[in-house]
């Protein structure tokens, strides 16, 4: 009896002791976990980690996506001529890249560090853009500073030339007024170059003189030819008088450029001699027909790049003409120099990309 009372008094020991045990070790796992708003804290921070990784990762990843877009800029070249380079600018958004454009034609200006070989720019240096308003009629306006009037007097025409064309690359863009810190202009300020209602393409770019000019019987017609420099080949517009004397104007502009650039030696003449149009020009929806004969070619059914860049710049420059389809008589099928196939008509922006502002 004495033993049995005894193994009692144990057991009741043993299980005091357990529960006990099991009590302070509650006690304990309390006391080690962390309040509920340290552990908040703490997920804010893994998640602010985490936001921040990202949001590197992503600037990484637009870093490296394209974020430049070409433009049409018109500089002046070795010879002292207006011809266009096309250069990588920063994308902006759309209100704002008739701005940029003009503040990449300003001397020691942003473009520094992208001329070409032989190019600079054509703004004086410090001219400052204060503002752009385009009206429904497509005319902008452009407002400098005061700095823009420091030119040198022969240089005035090549600026209104330049700026012209580089603000006309977009499609609602026809005309450029001039503004100086809020004044309009109906000249220019230097030697008085006159603006009137607006400078347009039509008013010529590098205009060339020719003796006995038959201004009745001739048209002011604007042509690109290609020029190099430094291995560095680009296209020259030229604005001289064409005879009309038949009185159709297409068929007197092309037989022009087959022609050549005559007398202004720095540009490139890419026809072929004895290059011929077979067919009058024929003009359909905007879509201009012309017809060679096989002198056009360089071998087989290989037409020229630079032949049918040159036509299409200066045809499209005309604005019944949005294309051009050239045809060669006793070839199928016309390819470029790569070997690929014109399977539909030409449009300027196969060479000039344009949009609206």
């Amino acid at each position: 009896m004495q033993k049995h009372r005894l193994f009692f008094v144990l057991v009741a020991i043993s299980i005091s002791i357990i529960l006990s045990g099991c009590f302070q070790g509650e006690q304990s796992l309390e006391d080690m976990d962390p309040p509920q708003d340290a552990e908040a804290v703490d997920n804010d921070l893994t998640s602010s980690t985490e936001s921040e990784d990202e949001g590197e990762d992503t600037e990484a990843t637009d870093t490296t996506e394209a974020e430049t877009v070409e433009r049409q800029l018109y500089l002046l070249d070795a010879n002292g001529m207006v011809a266009s380079q096309t250069l990588e600018l920063p994308v902006l958004e759309s209100k704002a890249v008739a701005e940029q454009v003009l503040q990449y034609l300003v001397k020691d200006g942003p473009v520094t560090e992208l001329l070409p070989n032989g190019f600079q720019a054509v703004l004086p240096a410090g001219t400052e853009i204060l503002g752009l308003d385009i009206e429904e009629d497509g005319t902008l306006i452009v407002d400098v500073s005061k700095e823009f009037e420091e030119y040198e007097a022969e240089d005035e025409v090549k600026i209104l030339e330049a700026m012209t064309f580089t603000l006309t690359q977009f499609d609602n863009v026809e005309k450029v007024k001039l503004r100086i810190n809020g004044h309009e202009q109906n000249a220019m300020p230097v030697n008085g170059t006159p603006i009137g209602d607006g400078y347009t393409r039509a008013n010529g770019i590098n205009i060339t003189e020719t003796d006995n000019i038959d201004l009745i019987n001739s048209k002011a017609v604007t042509m690109y030819f290609p020029a190099e420099h430094d291995e560095n080949r680009y296209f020259v517009p030229v604005t001289h008088h064409v005879k009309t004397e038949q009185g159709d104007t297409l068929h007197a502009i092309v037989e022009s450029l087959v022609d050549g650039p005559g007398y202004v030696t720095n540009l490139m003449q890419v026809f072929n001699s004895g290059t011929e149009l077979t067919e009058a020009p024929t003009l359909n929806n905007g879509v201009l027909e012309l017809v060679f004969n096989e002198n056009v070619l360089l071998e087989n059914s290989v037409i020229s790049d630079e032949v049918m860049e040159t036509l299409v710049r200066t045809l499209t420059e005309r604005q019944d003409v949005e294309a051009v389809n050239v045809r060669v008589e006793n070839v199928d099928q016309l390819v470029n120099e790569s070997g690929e196939a014109y399977s539909e008509p030409v449009t300027k922006e196969t060479f000039m990309p344009s949009e609206k502002l």
